[in-house]
Formats: C-alpha cells, sequence, structure tokens
C-alpha cells in the first residue's frame, strides 16, 4: 500500500478522535473509552509503519501536502503535512510506546473513578504530538504545540484533589509558556521576513535555500543573523518544552501526575518535542555556520545549554529520594545530551538518542509504576529494597532499562547513541567544555542508576508496604517485556559498522559504515567511566544496603552539605521564589498602583470632566435651547389657536370677511393719499 502525504493527517485524527470518543462517553462508559483509545493507537501505529515504508522507498524525498487554511487580504493562509524518515520515525515511536503506555495504563488506572476521562487526556496528548510531528507548517506546528501543553496540564493535574497535583500542572503550564513566548515571536519575526511559514513549499519554504539567503543577508542589533536571532526565538520554545536550563524546574514536579503520565511525557511525548523541533527547523539553525563574522551562532548556544541541562540533572538525580523524581532529573540530563548533539552539529545522533532514550525511559517509568502499584503506592526509595524476588519480572525489565540508560556495552542501545553525542561532541571544533560535562555526565548516569537499583531492588524490605508487594498483572507486566526487548535490539539500527538509521535521517539509498577500531579510544574512554560509576555506586549503595529506612544515606553521611543541596535540587525554586517571583509580585503591585491611581486617577479625572461637560450641555440644553424653543412653540401654538378659531367652515362668515377686509384695505388706501 502507497501511504502519500495527504493520508498523514490519518495519524492524529485516529487518537483525536478517541479522545471525542472519551468525552461524549458517560462516566460508566469505562470500556469504550479505554477501547477506542488502544483501538485508535493501535492503528495510527500501522499507518505509521506504512508511512514509514513510504518515506525510506526515496529517503532524500520531502513528501509534502499543503492546503489553503483561510484566505488573507493579499493572499492564503497555508499550513501542511510532511513526509519524510524523521516523520516517519517519529510517528511510529510515539504511536508504539504510546500505545504500550495505553496498555499499561488499563491495569494501573483501574481503579480510578475518573478511568475514562484519563483516556481521554491519554488521547489528546497522543494526537497533538503526532500532529506536530507531521507538520509542514511552524503555525501548524505551534497549534499542535499548545495542544501538547493543554494535554500535559490535564494530565500532571489529574489528580487535581491534591494541591501538590494542581500546583504542579499550573507549573508547568506556565513555566512552557515562558518558552513558547519565544517560539511565538520567532515565528511572527519568520513569517514578517521570510514570508512564509511552510518549512518546504517547492523551493519557497522557510527550510529551503532561498529563504534562508534572504535571512542570512539581513542583520540586527549586536550584528547577529537574522536567522540567529529567530533560531534563538525557536529555540526558547525548546527550553520551555524540553526542561532545559533555566527552564528545567516544571519537570521534576511533573511527577504528580499518574505514573502512565510521567511515561509519556518524559519518554514519547512533550519533552521528545523540543529536540524534535530544533531537529525539524536544523537548516534555519545551522544557516549562520556560513558567516563566519557574526559573534554568535545559534547552534553554540544549543551546545552549551544541553550541555549544563546535561550535567545539572545528573547532580541533582544522584540525591532525590523518589523513585519517579530521579528517573525525572535522569531525563532532564538525557535530554540536554540531547541538545549538547543538536548543538555541535549531529542531530542525526540526537535523534537516535531520543529514540533510544525514548523505549528505555518508558520502561523505567512504567517499571517505577509497576513498583509504586505493588508498593501501595510507597515512591520512597529509602523505604523500599528487596523487591527483587517478589517482582521478578519488573526488575529484570527494570535492570535491562537502567544498563541502557547508563550505556553498559554492547547489547544495548542506549550505549550506541550515547556514544554518538560523545564522538560529535569529541569532534566539535568551537569548544571542548561540553564535551567534558557529557564525560561527567556518563560518571554520574551509572552511579545514580546504580543507587536507584540497589535501594530500589536489593537488600531486605524497609517497610510493610514493600514487605508485602508482589508482581503486577500481564496488562502491566507484557508493555515491560516490550520495552526491554527494544532497548536491547534498537541498537541494531545505528552500530558504527552498519549506521543504517544515521543514513536514512541523512537521506541516503546506501549505507556506509566504517570499523569500530576507528572510535575505540574514546568508546573505552566512555566504558571505562561508565565502570567507575557503577563501581562507586556500588561501593556506597550495593555493597553495605540500607538497614532501615531512616538510616542516613552514604553520601549524606560524607558529604551532609553538598548532598542537602543536590536533594534540594540546588534551590533553583527557591531562587525563582526570591527572584523571578519577587520581581513579578514587585510588577503586579506596580502595575496595580498605576492602575489604581495613574491610568484609574486619570479616567475619573475624565469621568468628572464628563460630568462637568454633561452638566453645562444639560443647562445649556434646558435652560437655553429648550427654553427659547419651548417659549416660540407655545407662542406659535397660541396663534394657531387663535387662527383655528376662524376656522368656522361658515361660507356666510368667510365673504363677509373678505367684505370686512375689503373695506379695510380700500380706507388704508384713501387715508395714505393712494387715490390722487
Amino acid at each position: 500500500m502507497t501511504f502519500s502525504a495527504q493520508h498523514l493527517w490519518l495519524i492524529p485524527a485516529l487518537p483525536l478522535a478517541a479522545a471525542a470518543v472519551g468525552a461524549l462517553t458517560p462516566r460508566g462508559g469505562r470500556k469504550l473509552a479505554a477501547g477506542a483509545a488502544l483501538g485508535a493507537m493501535g492503528a495510527a501505529f500501522v499507518l505509521a509503519c506504512l508511512a514509514l515504508q513510504t518515506a525510506l522507498a526515496d529517503p532524500a524525498a520531502k513528501l509534502v501536502s499543503n492546503f489553503d487554511w483561510f484566505d488573507l487580504g493579499n493572499g492564503a493562509l497555508r499550513l501542511g503535512f510532511l513526509l519524510d524518515p524523521l516523520t516517519a520515525f517519529m510517528a511510529v515511536m510515539v504511536t508504539f510506546v504510546g500505545l504500550l503506555i495505553f496498555i499499561f495504563s488499563t491495569g494501573y488506572m483501574k481503579e480510578d473513578a475518573n478511568y475514562k476521562q484519563f483516556f481521554c487526556f491519554l488521547s489528546l496528548f497522543a494526537a497533538a504530538m503526532l500532529g506536530l510531528v507531521v507538520a509542514n507548517s511552524l503555525l501548524l506546528l505551534f497549534i499542535c504545540w499548545e495542544l501538547v501543553g493543554l494535554a500535559s496540564y490535564l494530565l500532571i493535574g489529574f489528580w487535581f484533589h491534591k494541591p501538590s497535583a494542581a500546583a504542579a500542572a499550573k507549573k508547568a503550564f506556565i513555566t512552557t509558556r515562558i518558552g513558547d513566548l519565544g517560539l511565538l515571536l520567532g515565528m511572527l519575526w519568520l513569517q514578517h521576513s521570510g514570508g512564509t511559514l511552510l518549512f518546504y513549499d517547492g523551493g519557497h519554504g522557510a527550510l529551503e535555500p532561498a529563504v534562508l539567503q534572504s535571512l542570512l543577508g539581513q542583520t540586527v542589533a549586536g550584528g547577529l543573523a537574522l536567522s540567529t536571532a529567530i533560531g534563538l526565538l525557536i529555540f526558547c520554545g525548546a527550553i520551555g518544552k524540553s526542561g532545559q536550563f533555566p527552564l528545567h524546574v516544571w519537570l521534576p514536579d511533573a511527577m504528580e501526575g499518574p505514573t502512565p503520565v510521567s511515561a509519556l511525557i518524559h519518554a514519547a511525548t512533550m519533552v521528545a518535542a523540543g529536540v524534535f523541533l530544533i531537529a525539524r527547523v536544523y537548516p534555519l539553525m545551522m544557516a549562520d555556520q556560513l558567516l563566519a563574522h557574526v559573534p554568535l551562532h545559534a547552534l553554540t548556544v544549543v551546545a552549551f545549554i544541553g550541555a549544563i541541562t546535561a550535567l545539572l540533572g545528573a547532580f541533582i538525580a544522584v540525591a532525590q529520594n523518589d523513585i519517579k523524581r530521579v528517573l525525572a532529573f535522569s531525563t532532564v540530563s538525557q535530554l540536554g545530551y540531547m541538545m549538547l548533539a543538536l548543538g555541535v552539529g549531529s542531530w542525526v545522533a540526537a535523534i537516535f538518542h531520543l529514540l533510544t532514550h525514548a523505549f528505555f525511559k518508558a520502561l523505567l517509568f512504567l517499571g517505577a509504576g509497576s513498583v509504586i502499584h505493588a508498593a501501595h503506592h510507597e515512591q520512597d526509595i529509602r523505604a523500599l529494597g528487596g523487591l527483587r524476588g517478589p517482582m521478578k519480572v519488573t526488575f529484570a525489565t527494570f535492570a535491562i532499562g537502567t544498563m541502557a540508560l547508563v550505556g553498559v556495552p554492547l547489547f544495548f542501545s542506549g550505549f550506541w547513541s550515547k556514544e554518538a553525542i560523545l564522538h560529535a561532541a569529541h569532534g566539535w571544533e568551537v569548544s571542548h567544555l561540553p564535551f567534558y560535562a557529557a564525560l561527567l555526565g556518563v560518571v554520574l548516569t551509572a552511579f545514580y542508576n546504580t543507587r536507584l537499583v540497589s535501594e530500589t531492588f536489593f537488600g531486605r524490605p524497609r517497610s510493610p508496604a514493600a514487605e508485602h508487594a508482589h508482581e503486577n498483572s500481564a496488562a502491566m507486566t507484557l508493555p515491560l517485556v516490550l520495552l526491554a526487548a527494544c532497548a536491547v535490539l534498537l541498537s541494531l539500527v545505528n552500530l558504527p559498522s552498519y549506521p543504517w538509521l544515521q543514513a536514512k535521517l541523512l537521506g541516503q539509498h546506501e549505507v556506509h559504515g566504517h570499523p569500530l577500531f576507528e572510535g575505540a579510544g574514546l568508546m573505552g574512554l566512555s566504558v571505562l567511566l561508565v565502570a567507575l560509576g557503577l563501581g562507586a555506586g556500588w561501593a556506597l549503595y550495593g555493597r553495605t544496603l540500607r538497614p532501615t529506612a531512616t538510616a542516613k544515606d552514604p553520601l549524606e553521611t560524607r558529604t551532609p552539605g553538598v548532598f542537602a543541596a543536590l536533594g534540594n535540587r540546588l534551590g533553583f525554586d527557591e531562587l525563582y521564589a526570591a527572584t523571578v517571583f519577587k520581581l513579578n509580585d514587585g510588577l503586579a503591585l506596580l502595575s496595580d498602583f498605576f492602575d489604581r491611581f495613574v491610568w484609574g486617577g486619570l479616567v475619573a479625572l475624565l469621568a468628572r470632566l464628563g460630568e462637568f461637560t454633561g452638566l453645562i450641555n444639560r443647562d445649556t440644553d434646558e435652560q437655553g435651547l429648550n427654553a427659547g424653543f419651548n417659549a416660540a412653540s407655545e407662542d406659535l401654538r397660541w396663534l394657531g389657536k387663535f387662527y383655528s378659531k376662524a376656522q368656522t367652515g361658515d361660507a356666510h362668515g368667510y365673504l363677509r370677511a373678505i367684505a370686512l377686509g375689503f373695506v379695510i384695505l380700500l380706507l388704508l388706501v384713501i387715508l395714505t393719499g393712494g387715490g390722487r
């Protein structure tokens, strides 16, 4: 079956229809809502596979379907769909991982009273992400981008009766809107200067040479190329959605939603949107590389922001005790690696890591959900322990996900995608600082994941919840097994000796690899750093297991100040509360002052002036114009009444009056001498 760009709208339309079914289904229609969601995602996965087959037939082609949305005064506003390998791989990943998360949710949420609403929101989330992926227009992408933000707000705050969940939903929504404002400004600037928001449009799209050359030929303040300024504004949107420094603070709090939501946000949707956006507009982001004289390149900013985020997330994850928050900061760190790869010029490595990360991070979050569900919603790793025995499937799959995340060679996909990023960073000529940050992040990632696994699965149970934990149903364990298989098998799609994924993303028909030993030195260093992190983690947490839930953390015992700072997330929330929030409060007070006393006073003054003018107008009108008009009208009325009395209708009377008048007129003529 041939799948064209004209059919792409069906992929997001199916889960959107399922969301509509869930919204219109009565509260008791649990099976209908869940069945519609699962069926729609399954069908969307099939269509995504067909789209991938079509895209791989000619990976260099950009198949587009553009159409007029509505007419403007001087033209039409156009939207469109784009089919290329990047679109197809992303669509397959989102639908497949999303489907497994949906299946897991049937078991995890089965006791929830709002079961059908949950699947409605999940379907809306998936539809928005898929719409974003297939868009050939920055405007259509932005519409779906905002729908992703809405769906995340609904899902993070799904248990809105919990104040922490409601606060987390608002925090995520507002924080990401800050970045989205930059994206909106960049979009408007691109439309104004480039004349289009379509990515590809027969040579006239925003990512095609003609428009890019036009943007490069214009400069803005500071000597920046216009393409650089627009690229940095678009990157602001990616900073918000993908939890990059300094807008990373919302991502860990998103853990307040149900665990399937955490898996969906941190793996297949939302946070992946920012990385995908930069990969999609990569020709725009890298256009200024042709200009040696510009003071700053857009990708340089992306690289350093990514490096800072990767290191920051890894450090903070070391001291977190909530199982989901450890994974959340791990996501922050891994997203930083993806941005780092984009910044140093390897968008293919970023997308490869995005795809592998989607599978093993979904596996880890669902594994955490399996633990939480079995342990009666206990999430503190200090109160768990001993789960390796009663939860064998969860432990085995969680261990596979952990090894993929850590980058254990050679059979785990995360190892190869991480190596691709490290090699790209090592070859970046601008600076080696991001590379060194990435290496340190490798050690920290291995360390905090060893701590997580040791505290959760080894030793003895440290709470009644852990003592009574047991393996979950097949609806929850089957997705774990499938994701674990993918976390291993995905390593085969982009081996250095056969980089099939890289070739297809770059639009190449033939695959050209190179021997493994070409990068053996750096690979050996990476493996050594992974071993160092694993060894340090095992020495502190595996060899001597925590005896009780209240026992001090070994790292806390050695470095209490550092551990407390990391546990407090380096005080970013407090810093923002003391600076940004205070500034916002001050501006709000200033605005209130101006509203009440300046603008309000001016309005009141104008109102009084209006009242005074009204009084003068009223007096002039009533005592002048109206009084004179009324007096004249009264005289006319009297004359009219007098004259009306003469209108008797008697012809004889009229003749007498005429005769009398004639006599009077004759006398007047005689008296005035008119007879001479």
